[in-house]
């Protein structure tokens, strides 16, 4: 769970104190000067301002608990900012709709955004004053900002906007915290929100802006001053984000010697040669003065003694992760721009240094949304039982559990053998037929009987390979109860063969699947690239290809890695997905639907809305009781 501390936060909180009327200590509560005790305290701890104020009554410990409330903001005390905000609670002198304010704040800087959220969503029908309005949508947003839902948030952040600027308030962070949002958006989803007032407009319309000419400094200049023209006294345009100033000046990689660390020698050779032909081929319409190879394989001293001798400044590979891990210490490669071919073991602490690998997880997770979309209740996941199908099952329940309480049903098999008793414990057939069994016991006659099997398992999910998934595929069908709905089958690329469904594709029908672009047969390729390897290259594994089309893109990304990672939101189109970067630049891709229908396989485009994290489903579910 990733969430935010606020910048400016005594400003933000200050802000709801400045704009109280009612958070005021009585003048019946104060002493003349003449008859008041100067209070001296430590005022650098808060837990130690706040046990001071508790042994004073009255103004004193009202005047001191504000000090506390203060100071453990400053310090992110925000476990004692809730224990102050519970003593004030009692005081009818304080505005106790801020309070909760602060409260929920402090739940939310603890992660505990279901607590935080619950106590926002009882304050709504509270909201008289345009402040308390305002910072609570601009919370609200916040919740959901950190919890990776940037659309969500800025329904809420352009409504605390909107507020802010009809009855003229600061809520401070909060331009940034709009910024921050858009640019998570892709293009798309940028459009799609391009309307409503014109504050929202202009803010959606600048962080368009940003992705269409980012690194272009002359064109993003006219395009700023345009901008400003339109939308005058926007509040952008009096605190534009740093990111948009500094863009003007980011200049792309423009790489004139470019070395490319491939396995040539070894087990993984073959792997080299297919990057190699990638590359080959991504080169006719690359500008770059020199190109060289170098074996990845070769000691750390060797591949720095060939980088430096051919001055390279830019870096593509290694492949192997034992070769990145083994790199990580190399001065060399640290001052270069690289994109690495895989994942490293340890944290980057490199800006330059960016990371591609065709992760299957990518395509876990891509499912997983869909099936929220489409609202399954309970997914069933086969996986063999090897390191590769634990990892993948294990991290679908680990997403699976922040939007589900139900637990995916789960059949590890060992091999062809045991893959049809998986399948059938899964589905509870054998119990059925134990039933029957014990039913026609009691009866002479026969019995007309059909098995049954359970009727909660609403969609099926294979992480096997293309001969595994077609030896599973027939169980399920004869497993599923006739006179039951069809439950819909997923898998992943690992799936999908082109060699072997050039031959057999019927024992699919209806499976859907994610996969590259460049390996399906309907998704148009540039300048008949597809053409051209079958030519050349006809008889190449599944593997082969795609790591073809990881070296063609990777190439093809040079030009694109700054951007792409200065803004989460902006995507590249490639033969291997949509690739963006999230974080800690690692390239993440979303693949193609296809599905098997009639013997063809069909490009299809599946729904897939970013769900809501269970809490916050939760959460509104008991504010919707509560109200009836």
């Amino acid at each position: 769970m990733r969430l935010k501390i606020i910048s400016l936060v005594i400003a933000i909180l200050s802000g709801l104190s400045a704009c109280s009327t009612t958070e005021k200590i009585p003048k019946a509560d104060a002493k003349p000067k003449s008859q008041r005790t100067e209070v001296v305290v430590d005022t650098s701890d808060a837990q130690i301002l706040y046990q001071k104020a508790m042994s004073k009554q009255g103004a004193d410990r009202i005047q001191l608990l504000y000090l506390a409330r203060d100071l453990a903001i400053e310090n992110k005390s925000w476990q004692v900012l809730e224990e102050i905000c519970f003593a004030l609670e009692s005081k009818a002198s304080v505005d106790h709709v801020q309070n909760k304010l602060y409260i929920a704040f402090a739940r939310k800087e603890r992660g505990l955004s279901s607590a935080a959220l619950a106590i926002l969503n009882t304050l709504e029908e509270q909201l008289s004053l345009p402040e308390h309005q305002a910072w609570h949508q601009y919370l609200k947003g916040d919740i959901y900002a950190g919890e990776g839902l940037p659309s969500q948030a800025l329904t809420y952040f352009f409504s605390a906007a909107d507020i802010a600027a009809q009855h003229d308030l600061n809520v401070a962070n909060l331009n940034n915290a709009i910024w921050q949002a858009l640019q998570q958006l892709s293009s798309y989803a940028l459009d799609r929100i391009d309307t409503g007032t014109s504050l929202q407009q202009g803010w959606v319309k600048l962080a368009k802006y940003q992705q269409i000419y980012l690194g272009s400094g002359v064109q993003l200049h006219q395009a700023l001053n345009n901008w400003q023209r339109r939308f005058a006294n926007h509040p952008a345009s009096f605190l534009l984000p740093e990111e948009v100033a500094n863009s003007v000046s980011l200049v792309p990689y423009q790489a004139q010697k470019l070395a490319i660390l491939l396995p040539q020698s070894g087990s993984s050779e073959r792997f080299g040669s297919a990057l190699k032909n990638g590359f080959l081929a991504a080169l006719d319409d690359f500008d770059v003065k020199e190109v060289f190879f170098i074996d990845e394989m070769l000691s750390n001293e060797e591949i720095e003694q060939k980088l430096m001798l051919n001055q390279a400044d830019f870096v593509i590979g290694p492949l192997l992760k034992n070769n990145i891990d083994r790199l990580a210490s190399s001065q060399v490669l640290a001052s270069l721009p690289t994109i690495f071919l895989n994942t490293p073991s340890q944290e980057n602490m490199n800006p330059e240094h960016y990371f591609f690998a065709l992760n299957p997880e990518h395509e876990v997770e891509q499912a997983l949304v869909h099936f929220l979309a489409k609202e399954y209740q309970k997914p069933m996941l086969l996986a063999p039982d090897n390191n590769s199908g634990h990892r993948l099952i294990s991290h679908f329940e680990q997403q699976w559990q922040k939007y589900s309480e139900a637990q995916p049903e789960v059949g590890f098999y060992t091999d062809s053998k045991n893959m049809a008793t998986v399948v059938a414990d899964l589905l509870e057939v054998d119990k059925s037929k134990q039933r029957i069994k014990t039913i026609k016991s009691l009866f002479r006659q026969d019995v007309e009987s059909e098995t049954r099997s359970r009727g909660d398992i609403d969609v099926v999910y294979i992480l096997g390979d293309a001969i595994e998934t077609r030896l599973l595929k027939p169980y399920l069908d004869v497993n599923v109860s006739t006179f039951a709905e069809r439950i819909p089958l997923y898998a992943t690329s690992r799936s999908y063969s082109r060699r072997i469904d050039s031959t057999d594709k019927g024992d699919l029908e209806g499976l859907y699947f994610t996969e590259q672009p460049w390996m399906l047969p309907e998704v148009v390729q540039p300048k008949n690239l597809r053409d051209q390897y079958v030519e050349m290259w006809p008889e190449q594994a599944d593997i082969e290809q795609r790591l073809f089309a990881m070296a063609y893109d990777a190439l093809r990304l040079i030009p694109e890695i700054k951007q792409l990672a200065r803004i989460p939101g902006k995507e590249f189109r490639g033969l291997t997905g949509q690739l963006s970067i999230k974080r800690d630049n690692t390239l993440h891709r979303k693949l193609r639907w296809a599905q098997y229908k009639r013997s063809q396989i069909q490009v299809v485009n599946l729904n897939e809305t970013p769900p809501t994290p269970l809490f916050m489903k939760q959460t509104s579910s008991t504010r919707e009781q509560v109200l009836n």
